[in-house]
């Protein structure tokens, strides 16, 4: 197989941004969702305020918003695209476009010593954050119509991995009860592969942290599995590969959805390197498949139908049984001589195997996800 494409997302749930090349690091790649947003909510003027998290499952106009990294510049933009004025229904193909498009500059790593601190979460994983402050808010707050915060995890600071989404608990269990009796077992398989997967608390700290990514510092898929989707569609539609979020997206799988079988895979950037990537479970998938771009709603046509689609045969997965799987999140593998992470730059177009393959699908566990 080959890498077909690399995305990342700085800012959580907006739009993808392309990559030909990126680094691998325990955490993902460099700058992939440091940055969230939050919406800000008061019962009363003397109310504490409550941070609600902001994703694009619950807020479908964050797909109106694209992203553009310059990293010569360290600096990254958002451009928020209102939707159209007028559609099919007022006898307008297409929209009518007016002129609220709006355009924000951002540092990839923003000065962080006067920000102030906050408390957040995401999917019950803790996090200790920094407000970007009120020039930045008020700009993405007049674009949403309500008030918004964004903030920024800078390097160092990461959320814990939970469940049994990491290497050293990975496991086919759905309860903690499962994760803890097999995580020995599971251990002591893969250490044939990849040796020294624990280091102690430390690396485990070090090596198994998350930005704002939902569960996993990668999610990988294949293009053979989006072309399925594409045939479940009516002729004319085709799937957007950005709405499953992807980091890597490979070509040349045999079939689509072997990757449900995938323990690791990989990547080859020359014949004496390898970069490998634990694969530890499932993506489970939800509404946000069907969301249109344009308008900053979910799909009224075809567009709209993509997660019932795959609920016909993708619930595949018994930790989630309700919910369809589509690709597989990993980590970084151990380097056996550094005993540290085995990072390197990774180019589309790089060749990639699978190293590792499970004779059953893993199940899926992380206590409380939504």
């Amino acid at each position: 197989m080959k890498i077909k494409q690399l995305y990342i997302y700085p800012i959580k749930s907006l739009r993808a941004v392309p990559l030909s090349q990126a680094i691998l690091t325990p955490t993902g790649f460099p700058h992939d969702r440091r940055f969230m947003l939050f919406k800000i909510e008061k019962d009363g003027p003397q109310a504490q305020r409550t941070l609600t998290r902001m994703t694009v499952t619950y807020f479908p106009q964050m797909g109106l918003f694209t992203q553009e990294v310059c990293l010569s510049q360290g600096l990254f933009t958002v451009t928020y695209t209102p939707p159209p004025t007028a559609g099919p229904e007022d006898g307008v193909e297409g929209g009518i476009e007016d002129d609220r498009r709006t355009t924000l500059e951002l540092p990839l790593e923003p000065v962080t010593e006067t920000l102030e601190k906050v408390d957040v979460s995401l999917h019950g994983s803790d996090a200790k954050a920094l407000n970007m402050g009120n020039a930045i808010n008020g700009w993405f707050s007049n674009c949403f119509g309500w008030e918004v915060m964004l903030v920024y995890l800078p390097p160092g600071h990461t959320r814990k991995v939970l469940g049994n989404l990491a290497p050293n608990s990975a496991n086919t269990g759905d309860d903690q009860e499962a994760v803890n009796a097999s995580q020995s077992s599971w251990l002591s398989t893969f250490a044939s592969y990849v040796p020294n997967v624990l280091q102690g608390n430390e690396a485990k700290e070090k090596n198994e942290g998350l930005t704002f990514a939902d569960c996993a510092p990668y999610l990988v898929v294949t293009q053979e599995s989006i072309n399925d989707v594409t045939e479940r569609l009516v002729e004319g539609w085709h799937a957007d590969v950005t709405k499953f979020r992807p980091n890597i997206v490979l070509e040349g799988a045999a079939s689509a959805y072997e990757e449900d079988y995938w323990g690791a895979i990989s990547i080859l950037p020359d014949p004496d390197r390898a970069i490998d990537i634990i694969l530890t479970q499932n993506c489970i998938r939800c509404q946000s498949l069907d969301i249109d771009y344009t308008t900053g709603t979910f799909g009224k046509g075809e567009e709209g139908t993509v997660l019932k689609k795959l609920m016909r045969d993708r619930r595949v997965d018994k930790g989630k049984k309700y919910s369809p799987v589509f690709g597989r999140y990993g980590f970084l593998a151990e380097d056996h001589d550094s005993k540290g992470p085995r990072g390197g730059m990774a180019m589309i177009g790089d060749d990639v195997r699978v190293s590792k393959r499970n004779e059953e699908r893993t199940r899926f566990y992380w206590p409380g996800l939504m």
